[in-house]
């Protein structure tokens, strides 16, 4: 949980690098909160069968839109590339599996272009 909460407290900070683990702890509790927002919307009746979406979770979605990307970003950054290879995922088929390779790759020892090894400064 704490991850996540770090992750929303730089809310819209692209710059630096993100840890594996941090960016995989807030794809977890991001996935948990979403499901949880989808048993709400359920249960007060708001979600919309037709858009496949509801209030409460369109709501959340949104809020978590720009950290999301953020850690996206700042994860990019780790391995030594820029945050516009995020774009990558418009690929059919191979760009989102190539994306997820790229999130899973271990981070640059070091420092790299784009800052401290988030590892080395944890610990």
């Amino acid at each position: 949980m704490n991850w996540y909460l770090a992750v929303m407290k730089k809310y819209v900070e692209f710059s630096g690098r993100a840890r594996r683990k941090e960016y995989w702890m807030f794809v977890l509790f991001n996935v948990i909160f979403s499901v949880v927002a989808i048993g709400l919307d359920n249960l007060f009746g708001t979600f919309d069968s037709e858009t496949g979406s509801g209030l409460v979770s369109g709501l959340y979605s949104l809020a978590v839109l720009l950290p999301a990307l953020a850690v996206l970003v700042r994860r990019l950054h780790d391995i030594g590339k820029s945050g516009w290879w995020w774009f990558i995922i418009l690929i059919p088929l191979a760009g989102p599996i190539w994306l997820i390779i790229l999130l899973a790759t271990e981070g640059q020892a070091g420092e790299n272009q784009y800052g401290l090894n988030p590892k080395q400064a944890a610990a």
